[in-house]
C-alpha cells in the first residue's frame, strides 16, 4: 500500500484567485490617479508590504517607499480591497508578509480632433459661346471652410 505524496512546502502560502495578471488587472481596475499628483504632473512607483491573515484578507499595509502626492494613499486603499484565497494550514493561524509595487503614469493625452469642420468644394464652369476658341482654364471656384 502506497501513502499519498506529501507537499513540498510545510505551510502553503495564499494566492489570488487568477494568478498574477488577475490581480494587476483588479488593481489598474480599481486605481484612481489622485487629483493632487494629476495636478501636480507626478509619476513614480510606490513600494508596499502588506499583512495578510488566515482568512486572505489584507488587514495591514507599510509603505517602504514613498510618491507622496495622495499616490501613498490610494495604493493602501486599493490594497487593501484584495482578497486572497489561504489554504488550510494545519488548524494553524498564520499571516502572511508580501510586496508589491504600484505605478503611477500619467494618463497620455488624446489627440485633439476637430470634428465639426467642414470643407466645400465647389466649381462652376463658365459658359461658352459656341464661335469661341476652348481656352485652357476658364470658371471660377469656391472653397469655404467652417468651424
Amino acid at each position: 500500500m502506497q501513502k499519498g505524496k506529501k507537499s513540498k512546502h510545510f505551510i502553503k502560502n495564499p494566492y489570488y484567485e487568477g494568478g498574477l495578471k488577475a490581480l494587476r488587472a483588479f488593481i489598474s481596475k480599481n486605481k484612481k490617479y489622485p487629483a493632487e499628483a494629476l495636478k501636480e504632473k507626478i509619476e513614480g512607483t510606490v513600494y508596499l508590504k502588506y499583512t495578510i491573515n488566515y482568512k486572505g484578507k489584507v488587514i495591514d499595509t507599510k509603505i517602504q517607499k514613498s510618491l507622496g502626492y495622495g499616490c501613498d494613499e490610494e495604493a493602501i486603499r486599493v490594497i487593501k480591497l484584495l482578497e486572497f484565497q489561504a489554504p488550510k494550514n494545519r488548524g494553524i493561524k498564520v499571516k502572511f508578509f508580501k510586496n508589491i509595487q504600484i505605478h503611477f503614469r500619467l494618463p497620455k493625452e488624446k489627440e485633439k480632433t476637430v470634428s465639426s469642420t467642414q470643407i466645400a468644394y465647389t466649381v462652376t464652369p463658365t459658359k461658352r459661346e459656341k464661335d469661341t476658341p476652348k481656352e485652357k482654364g476658364g470658371g471660377s471656384y469656391t472653397i469655404q471652410i467652417k468651424y
